[in-house]
């Protein structure tokens, strides 16, 4: 038996590639620069979506939440992911996506999208309680 065996019988985790400026964000590099730079950056459109969330402008906070997520599933379908198992908030390139994710259920409660909030509070938990735990969810 291998130690990297699944025993749960479930799909194994993904872990994303280092995500093109995540450095720069972790410099300093305001999130809108990255973005502009890197638009499939998961963590920059997750930045900016925290920014207008605590700016009190939460549609605007939405829209880069979704963007964010959405630029997410592509990199996770790109790294075998069918739509299911665990994403690590461990695993540092995750955590664009997860935050993002995050924000999209945040923004979700926040305008009174209940299902949205619910399926992404879930969708959230699923993939990793640790970073629904790290971030308030």
């Amino acid at each position: 038996m291998s130690i990297h065996q699944n025993l749960l019988g479930g799909p194994a985790p993904t872990h994303l590639p280092d995500e093109p400026g995540r450095e720069a964000i972790a410099a300093g590099t305001p999130a809108v620069e990255v973005a502009a730079a890197h638009p499939t950056s998961s963590l920059a459109w997750a930045v900016l979506a925290d920014e207008a969330f605590a700016a009190g402008r939460t549609v605007e906070s939405y829209a880069y939440a979704r963007t964010g997520y959405h630029r997410g599933l592509d990199a996770l379908r790109r790294s075998g992911w069918k739509g299911h198992g665990p994403v690590p908030w461990e695993h540092e390139p995750n955590r664009g996506f997860l935050r993002a994710l995050g924000a999209l259920s945040r923004a979700a409660g926040a305008i009174g999208e209940k299902e949205e909030y619910e399926r992404c509070s879930t969708f959230l938990r699923d993939s990793s309680p640790a970073a629904a735990d790290a971030l308030g969810a």
